[in-house]
């Protein structure tokens, strides 16, 4: 018995060093793994081009105490210096701008580096793990679910909605803005909530419904907030901001946003279930079955005009929409969270409205204004865009119709040649999951790297772009388009994280601001080379977009 427990015991001490030799292996193992990786991390990172860091903070102290506006003379100053590939140490940290498009899709076109950058997480506590922020398997099994509902099919089922409130905003405009200096800003801004309340939510806002204008109001302040915390970099730890009164006013919108989005959702839900029983639910369905097919023609047609790509699925001259019934993105995401295999819950469908709320929003506010600006600094440009409009209306004011945008050829131009040179997001992140050799340059980004792609920097390329500080909007004739590098021009990001409603923004935008031009001369109150422009979560101006608008009748 003795000899059995020594040798039992002799037993248990020799796994139990068996255990601690394989932890103590295992450990250093780790160490060294982290250490390999960490200097070839920091070997690869420092053979890029860049700024001398400071020891701790690195090239952190480049943007401390920077005005937006600073910010945004920094960054044109370092591509003058460093040239398209430039490198920064935010502690030790790696962070890596990316301008040449070459280098650009190699991140953006790949299926691998999917990951926003840490600094997205203040958007939590609004937009939750919604479309913007998610990854994995999550962000694309909700791509894959909300991707129809920006189909043409119920696309053009809001053109009276965009129409409705074309219409208030000129009657607006009318009444308070006319032959004065006005911010056209302000205007936009609250007609495009307006509009997404509508098409978003299915919810009219209104003076008399005090839900829905808190709602709209708590939309642009939540912007406000999220705008001022991106550029104080002191303010974007959690543990700093939340002693800040800034979080308590973030806390009581947040309260207004979520308790209208809780209501509404219950209320599309009740009806949902009601459509069921009709046998009234085949909206989603068709919508994901016209998509499929609808990207099999383009990937088959091989477009490569981006005027053409951000019309591929709004090209079909369908003017028949009395048999379709108007629902709302809610309205589908409701529907597609109850079809085999979506199965969404209420914070879930929550999370992914407040998120197209969000984007829809302060982007096209932003890129509408400062095509009214452009407009107004160059009266010939405006001028040839008004008649277009006279051509196509005949000198009717009938509502604008889908086969009429189509054939809004010069605003179109236009527009883009405005999205190119104010792009709404001046810069996008991803994390770099996979080593990436670049294209332009002997240089490999390791793995963890920040990319920072700046839209604006990327646009005003003179490889691809004559002149690129010239507002021209012959850049983008199909002949100049085909000539270009697809990835020289992405206002609305590329790839498979782009922007899932870019056909929607330009669908209302062409409206809105046909309708601007219909009625108003527009006067800008400074030239376009005096814009001060400030690096934002969106590009905005710091001078504001001031404008003069004069009555066409």
């Amino acid at each position: 018995m003795v000899v059995v427990e020594e040798s039992l015991n002799q037993t248990l001490n020799l796994g139990n060093s068996l255990v601690i030799f394989l932890g103590v292996v295992t450990a250093i193992l780790a160490i060294y793994h982290f250490w390999f990786q960490s200097l070839r991390y920091t070997k690869l990172g420092n053979k890029i081009p860049g700024y001398d860091p400071i020891p701790i903070i690195g090239n952190a102290h480049l943007a401390l105490n920077k005005s937006p506006t600073e910010i945004m003379e920094f960054a044109l100053r370092i591509v003058k210096e460093k040239g398209s590939i430039v490198r920064f140490w935010f502690g030790s940290k790696l962070g890596v701008a990316l301008l040449d498009p070459r280098d650009i899709e190699l991140v953006l076109g790949s299926n691998v580096h999917l990951e926003k950058s840490s600094e997205y997480s203040f958007f939590e506590p609004w937009l939750g793990d919604g479309l913007l922020i998610s990854k994995g398997d999550k962000w694309r099994s909700h791509r894959k679910m909300i991707a129809p509902t920006f189909h043409q099919s119920i696309l053009k089922t809001f053109i009276p909605v965009f129409n409705k409130n074309a219409a208030s905003l000129i009657d607006q405009l009318r009444n308070e803005a006319l032959d004065q200096i006005c911010d056209i800003h302000d205007y936009m801004s609250g007609t495009t909530v307006d509009v997404l309340l509508e098409t978003v939510m299915g919810v009219k806002k209104t003076k008399e419904a005090t839900s829905s204008y808190k709602y709209a109001k708590a939309v642009m302040d939540m912007c406000t907030i999220l705008h001022f915390r991106h550029v104080r970099i002191w303010l974007r730890p959690d543990w700093i901001f939340s002693l800040t009164k800034m979080f308590k006013e973030q806390n009581s919108l947040l309260r207004i946003i979520h308790n209208l989005t809780d209501r509404v959702i219950k209320q599309k839900k009740r009806a949902y279930f009601e459509r069921v029983k009709e046998g009234d639910v085949s909206l989603y369905n068709n919508a994901v079955k016209e998509t499929e097919e609808e990207n099999l023609r383009v990937k088959n047609e091989q477009t490569f005009n981006y005027g053409s790509a951000l019309r591929d699925d709004l090209d079909e001259n369908d003017e028949n929409l009395g048999e379709k019934k108007r629902l709302a993105f809610l309205d589908f995401m409701v529907e597609a969270s109850q079809t085999e295999g979506n199965k969404l819950n209420d914070e879930e469908i929550r999370e992914e409205v407040n998120t197209i709320m969000f984007e829809g929003h302060d982007t096209t506010a932003a890129a509408s204004s400062f095509f009214v600006c452009v407009l107004g600094c160059y009266p010939e440009i405006q001028e040839k865009v008004y008649q277009e409009l006279r051509e196509i209306f005949q000198g009717s004011d009938r509502p604008i119709t889908f086969n009429d945008t189509l054939e809004m050829k010069y605003l179109e131009r236009v527009l883009l040649e405005t999205l190119r040179m104010y792009p709404p997001v001046p810069i996008i992140t991803r994390v770099i999951n996979e080593e990436i050799k670049l294209a332009s340059a002997d240089y490999t980004l390791p793995i963890g790297t920040t990319v920072g792609i700046g839209q604006f920097l990327v646009h005003r390329n003179p490889k691809y772009y004559p002149n690129p500080d010239k507002f021209d909007p012959d850049n983008f004739l199909p002949e100049r388009c085909q000539q270009r590098h697809y990835y020289s021009f992405i206002p609305f990001s590329a790839g498979p994280r782009s922007c899932v409603g870019r056909k929607y923004a330009m669908l209302k935008l062409k409206i809105l601001l046909a309708s601007i031009v219909r009625n108003f001369k527009i006067k800008s109150v400074v030239s376009e080379k005096d814009f001060q422009l400030q690096a934002d979560i969106i590009l905005k101006r710091a001078d504001g977009f001031r404008v003069i608008l004069s009555s066409r009748t």
